[in-house]
This record gives C-alpha cells, structure tokens and sequence, in this order.
C-alpha cells in the first residue's frame, strides 16, 4: 500500500478557495452595511449577496461582528502595506517622507465618511494599534528627514508625526486629488525649518 498524502497543488488550491469566499464575504458585508447599517444586516443576506449557503457562510464566520472585524484587520493591512510600498518606492529620506503623507492623504480623501461602515473604521482595539504603527512609521521617517537636513530638527519628530495626522485629516472633505496634493504640498511646507527671519520681519 502506498501512504496517501494530500498534492500540494491541491492544497494551495483549496487555501485559494477558502481566501476567495473569505474576501467575498467581507465585500459583501461592507457592501451591505454601507447600503443598511449595521443593525439591519443578517447572516442570511450576506450569503445570498456572497452566493453561497448560509451552512457554508457559518463554517468561516458565527455572525455579522466576526466578519466585521475581518474586514477591518485585512483593511487596515491593506494600508499599511499600501503605505509601507510608497515608502519603498522612494529614493532618499525626503522623497520618502513625501511619497507617504500622499498616499495617508489619498487613503484619508477614499475613505467612506457619513455611514455606519465609516463608523465602523474608527472603533475597536484594531485602529489604536494601526494608529500607532503609522504614527511610528511617519516620526521614523520624519527623524531620518531631519537627520538629512530636510525637515526642521527643533520639533520632536512624534509631534510633527502628529502635525501631519491632523492637517492631513482635512483631506476627507477636499473635492479632488489635486486639492490632496495641495494640501501635501501645504504640510510638507509646515515641516522645513525656518532658516532665518522672513524679509519683512526686516522692513525689507
């Protein structure tokens, strides 16, 4: 007798599948939630919207705040990583520094505002930690900035980290990515150290 052991294709495969329904799922319930509200969305409709039997559904979640939660987790990993890429892209600290406050920016102005999905981004232990790790992410970056000369380097770079979170926070009400890059542009402009007195200050 021969001992019988699961193909790897046939594995990856089925670890395929059980990510797809996963992240169908996920799609579904934000869909549903940003259409309904929380509340008003049930286990039965989500398999409907999914396409597959609520048995099926019940296998990979117990109910509607599990699959939330998920959505959250793989949503704030999806920017991270989004933001940890922009960061990679770049050439030389200032660059870098640039390339990430755009892509928070862009992140910020996508973001779904006035419904209850927008509600459920900002609760739960989940988006204290990911604040926490764009906070370190952007005053690492700020501190290798000032290290280089391209930023001021008489402000802890974890308040200017600060600084950048909230001026950036207006980009959720900007109506275009332009108005974004602007307001970038304005941040960044905040952060360069003041080289010496402005000519007026000279009556000049």
């Amino acid at each position: 007798m021969y001992a019988y052991r699961v193909p790897r294709l046939w594995t990856d495969t089925m670890d395929a599948h059980r990510k797809a329904v996963r992240d169908a799922t996920m799609d579904a319930t934000a869909t549903l939630v940003a259409e309904q509200g929380v509340a008003s969305v049930t286990m039965s409709q989500i398999a409907e919207r999914t396409g597959i039997g609520r048995a099926t559904l019940y296998k990979y979640f117990p109910d509607v705040e599990s699959i939330l939660a998920a959505w959250l987790d793989r949503h704030i990993a999806r920017h991270l990583d989004y933001l940890a890429q922009a960061r990679d892209q770049a050439d030389g600290p200032a660059e870098r520094l640039r390339a990430v406050l755009e892509a928070y920016a862009l992140i910020t102005y996508e973001r779904p505002h006035g419904t209850e999905l927008a509600v459920v981004l900002h609760r739960g232990d989940h988006v204290t930690e990911a604040e926490q790790r764009l906070h370190d992410l952007l005053r690492d970056l700020l501190a290798e900035a000032a290290g280089s000369g391209d930023v001021r380097d008489d402000i802890p770079p974890g308040e200017l980290a600060g600084y950048c979170f909230s001026a950036l926070a207006a980009a959720g009400s900007l109506p275009s990515t332009a108005a974004v890059r602007r307001l970038v542009t304005v941040t960044l402009t905040g952060l360069l150290s003041c080289a010496g007195p402005h000519p007026e200050q000279h009556g000049g």
